[in-house]
């Protein structure tokens, strides 16, 4: 693993301190010489997240933080429990973690209680009240991985997780809770969140048979209804570990296909999912179709079909999420050459032709469809002539006219309309036509607004026949 980069840090006695001497020796008022205090370290590069920024001595201090002050009760029931709470510190141990959940939350704009809380040891301190709670008392187990979760907001964080055992204590209250939905769900909303930018993290998941677990829970009657699952998936197939020279997501993405786990996630998808989850799954079925022969199994397991279902329902229902993500999947199935053949065998180049006149104001939607549209004609000149037929061509003009702004959309016109003709001669002459629509002026413009279209432009404009193609 490469090392980690140096971040400077500073502990709360002696930010306390600077502060402390800001008043003493250079005689500034209390939030005078706390604004200067952070100020200054701010400068320096200091890193001050978990730092209560506060005036010792007054109040508001350190100690009267709302956050400190829940760890401190926290830490005192720990202390005084020493095997496992009984049920009237229960009652208080999950309101306590209940109030950190809270005071933890995402959702609270600049608030930096989780880094406070995970500097003042709250992560140990939570993983420690986890193994002594009753396996009984689910309502308890769910409040402390509801905490559990909303400390671990970066890799210092997980680590200190790893560290403190955090992943075999998750994947044992997983492997006694799998039936109860809120276990479930609090449970893999931990993994996502611990997983996330940590490889090692990820690595001690998957040494515990968190993957077998997935597929029970898949496989089980809560099927469809825990969103995390879809989501921990997703994070543990990432390469997201900037520390990390090579990641081995790739190795658990086959491993997960391996034991069943695609053909379950097609099953689901198959099922009827909120939109949420659909939207979840989706991703989390990409992260697994890492090769041609998992995504030939998605597609035995009946994936392009469901996919293509999603697509039109998507369309009728307006919901661009969907469209955009099931566009995306059906990509990255459409890299195997036999999946490409399957998809517009099913009408696929007149469903997406379709689509694209459904959300024809959308440009983050026309560019999955022209994505996909793109991959179905990469080495297959009867894909190009279908596309051509289904409508294609003036889809790529309208879009581009439509758009001019908008980069990746621009770039994924001009790689479908290079695929179009790059082995159909046929489809040159059928474009010509859209030459004088100015297809080749907007190509241009493309090429000329946006760094990350030249090579796609000129491409384009070469394969369309034009001499000037460079300029």
């Amino acid at each position: 693993m490469a090392p980690t980069k140096n971040v400077r840090t500073i502990s709360q006695e002696a930010f306390n301190e600077l502060v402390k001497e800001n008043v003493d020796d250079l005689g500034m008022d209390p939030a005078e010489a706390l604004e200067d205090a952070i100020q200054t370290l701010s400068l320096q590069g200091v890193d001050l997240s978990g730092i209560v920024k506060c005036v010792p001595g007054e109040g508001g201090g350190v100690k009267d933080h709302p956050a400190v002050q829940c760890l401190d009760k926290l830490n005192q029931l720990n202390s005084d429990s020493k095997h496992q709470f009984d049920a009237q510190d229960l009652v208080q141990v999950t309101a306590l973690l209940n109030d950190l959940s809270e005071l933890c939350c995402a959702n609270k704009e600049d608030s930096g209680n989780a880094a406070i809380v995970a500097k003042n040891g709250g992560i140990e301190l939570v993983c420690s009240i986890c193994c002594k709670i009753p396996a009984e008392s689910r309502q308890s187990l769910v409040s402390c991985l509801k905490a559990m979760a909303s400390l671990l907001t970066d890799v210092q964080s997980s680590e200190t997780f790893r560290s403190s055992g955090g992943p075999k204590i998750v994947v044992g209250i997983l492997r006694d809770g799998t039936r109860d939905l809120d276990i479930l769900n609090s449970s893999f909303a931990v993994v996502a969140a611990a997983s996330t930018g940590n490889e090692v993290v990820k690595q001690s998941f998957m040494e515990l048979g968190i993957d077998e677990l997935i597929l029970q829970v898949l496989s089980g009657q809560t099927q469809g209804s825990v969103q995390s699952l879809y989501d921990a998936i997703r994070v543990l197939l990432t390469s997201d570990d900037n520390r990390v020279v090579a990641s081995e997501v790739y190795g658990y993405a086959r491993r997960f296909a391996k034991i069943g786990i695609a053909r379950a996630l097609v099953e689901s998808l198959q099922g009827r999912l909120s939109l949420p989850i659909l939207v979840s799954a989706s991703i989390a079925l990409k992260a697994v179709a890492v090769n041609d022969e998992i995504c030939k199994s998605i597609a035995d397991a009946g994936g392009i079909d469901t996919l293509l279902k999603c697509v039109d329902e998507s369309g009728e229902q307006r919901n661009k999420t969907v469209a955009r993500t099931c566009c995306s999947l059906l990509s990255k199935l459409a890299g195997s050459d036999s999946n490409k053949s399957a998809i517009v065998e099913k009408g696929g180049m007149d469903r997406l032709i379709k689509l694209s006149a459904r959300f024809s104001d959308d440009p983050s939607v026309l560019q999955e469809v022209m994505a996909i549209i793109s991959v179905l004609c990469l080495r297959s000149p009867e894909n190009a002539t279908r596309a051509i037929e289904a409508g294609a061509g003036e889809l790529a003009i309208q879009a581009m006219q439509k758009f001019p702004a908008a980069q990746q959309m621009q770039r994924s016109s001009c790689l479908m309309i290079r695929n179009l003709v790059v082995r159909n001669p046929e489809n040159r002459q059928v474009l010509t036509l859209l030459l004088n629509n100015g297809i080749d002026k907007f190509i241009r413009k493309a090429k000329e607004n946006h760094e990350s279209c030249k090579d796609a432009a000129t491409d384009a404009l070469r394969d369309l026949g034009l001499d000037n193609y460079n300029s």
